[in-house]
């Protein structure tokens, strides 16, 4: 018997709401504390900027028992994202969890000598409560604290009239008419806002990033949904994965030239239908070598706008402002009203007290964390959301479903605290060594490894079904209402009331 815990989750975007639905139904007591004013991360209105769709197809974007709307479009807006997320709270429950308004400050190990955690909580109204849980679910994701970027000369360009903010606080098209708008940046948001400033009436808009980048159009080809092409398990197989054994190294080697063909097939493929070379963006690195969640989704109207000069792309970054002009690590010399930094996000755990990030993220910033949830060194502690990938909201979903077996000690493949520490040590290795393109984001991209990180969830869950099987299952993208099954077959236990 599972004797019913108090759990926190903290967070109440995409992966905080899994979490809470996970440990709420197998019968503990959650409560979600949430920052802002709102549910959705960042899909709340308050942090998404004009045109913001995701990424992903909408039957990829989703829970395991809640489909979209089959209203929805293929690429949901944020609104409509945020509707569902909204409707799903709501129909399980996890709004009557909520405490918006309500930031975690720092936490400690509990002092009454029980398992588990006490949060310093500060509210809205300026006061602070601490209360302590049994279990604590971070689920602050890799969207949570934007980064910032201050060059010499900020103040100057601010006083006589510049604006600067981070690309989530773009939330204004009027802001762009009739002004010069810069965006830092080489991510999906910089080239979408970049289109939308053109589309708003910007007297002039440019881009800067570092160097071009491989993107990838909706349909490839313009025929092909991406999905069916980069989502599937025989493209996964292409990339050596970890803990490689001798014979399974040997047939990589014996395939290499036809993978070596068919990636650059893909390269040609995509440099035609965007016009890479006209636009003078084709990317220096291979397209195999970079593949990982840092790899955007081309904007539709992105590449006709360079290549007409509706938007002119510049490589570099900002080096310093002058006047109402921004001056490139290049040297080149940029007119700016406004200037969007289009760069992301800070990852980390802020609260947690230092002695404890250490165990967690290494000097080199990589994270400590077996199957992306869990470290052992972190007592009553697990992670949603951290295994980003391009299935955001399904690799939330079974992340959470794993860590409240764990945390209840109800995984079939419970692991031992060394056995976690190897395994976190052989990812490392891999990720430093043999494919340094998982090290994006602290190392917590689950990308192109879908089917591999979703086969170890499901193994170590315990599903008596993990997989599709056959050649369909082989050349089609991961099925969540299949994950539902999965999840379903897996065995029961039961939580005292």
């Amino acid at each position: 018997m599972v004797n019913p815990k108090q759990v926190c989750v903290i967070g109440a975007g995409v992966s905080g709401l899994a979490a809470a639905k996970a440990f709420s139904t197998r019968g503990h007591r959650v409560t979600i504390v949430e920052r802002s004013g709102d549910l959705g991360g960042v899909w709340e209105a308050a942090r998404s900027y004009p045109d913001v769709q995701t990424q992903s197809p909408k039957e990829l974007y989703r829970y395991t028992d809640r489909a979209m709307p089959a209203t929805y479009p293929e690429w949901p807006t944020g609104p409509q994202v945020h509707a569902y997320l909204a409707d799903y709270a709501k129909s399980f429950g996890l709004d009557r969890m909520l405490r918006l308004n309500t930031e975690v400050a720092g936490m400690e190990r509990r002092a009454d000598g029980k398992p588990g955690w006490t949060l310093a909580l500060k509210h809205k109204d300026g006061t602070s409560t601490s209360e302590s849980f049994d279990f604590i679910a971070v689920c602050t994701g890799q969207f949570n604290e934007p980064r910032e970027l201050h060059c010499p000369g900020e103040d100057g360009f601010l006083a006589q009239g510049g604006q600067i903010l981070h690309s989530s606080k773009y939330g204004d098209p009027a802001l762009a008419k009739g002004r010069r708008v810069v965006v830092l940046g080489g991510s999906k948001s910089a080239t979408d806002i970049a289109v939308n400033a053109v589309k708003s009436g910007a007297r002039e808009v440019t881009i800067v990033m570092r160097e071009p980048v491989w993107r990838i159009p909706y349909f490839i080809g313009g025929l092909v949904n991406f999905k069916r092409i980069l989502y599937i398990r025989a493209q996964e197989e292409m990339f050596p994965g970890w803990g490689a054994s001798a014979m399974a190294r040997f047939a990589h080697r014996i395939a290499a030239p036809l993978v070596w063909a068919n990636w650059r097939g893909l390269e040609s493929l995509l440099k035609a239908q965007l016009k890479l070379k006209q636009c003078k963006m084709v990317p220096n690195e291979r397209i195999e070598d970079g593949i990982n969640c840092s790899v955007p989704i081309a904007t539709p109207g992105f590449y006709p706008m360079v290549a007409d000069g509706r938007i002119k792309a510049v490589f570099g970054t900002f080096d310093h402002y002058e006047g109402d002009s921004i001056v490139m690590s290049g040297g080149e010399r940029v007119g700016a009203d406004v200037a969007v930094l289009a760069i992301g996000y800070k990852l980390g755990v802020p609260f947690l007290p230092e002695a404890y990030r250490q165990k967690l993220v290494d000097a080199d910033g990589q994270y400590r964390l077996y199957r992306l949830i869990a470290n052992p060194d972190l007592p009553e502690l697990g992670f949603v959301g951290f295994n980003s990938s391009f299935c955001t909201v399904l690799c939330a979903d079974l992340a959470a479903n794993w860590l409240v077996r764990y945390a209840d000690g109800q995984l079939a493949n419970q692991p031992t605290a060394q056995a976690m520490r190897d395994n976190i040590e052989m990812m490392l290795h891999f990720k430093r060594v043999e494919r340094p393109a998982a090290g994006v984001y602290g190392g917590l991209c689950v990308a192109p490894y879908h089917y591999r990180h979703f086969d170890e969830l499901m193994a170590d869950i315990g599903a008596k079904n993990q997989k599709r099987g056959g050649l369909a299952g082989r050349f089609l993208p991961p099925d969540a209402d299949d994950y539902a099954k999965f999840l379903a077959s897996a065995p029961e236990y039961p939580v005292t009331t």
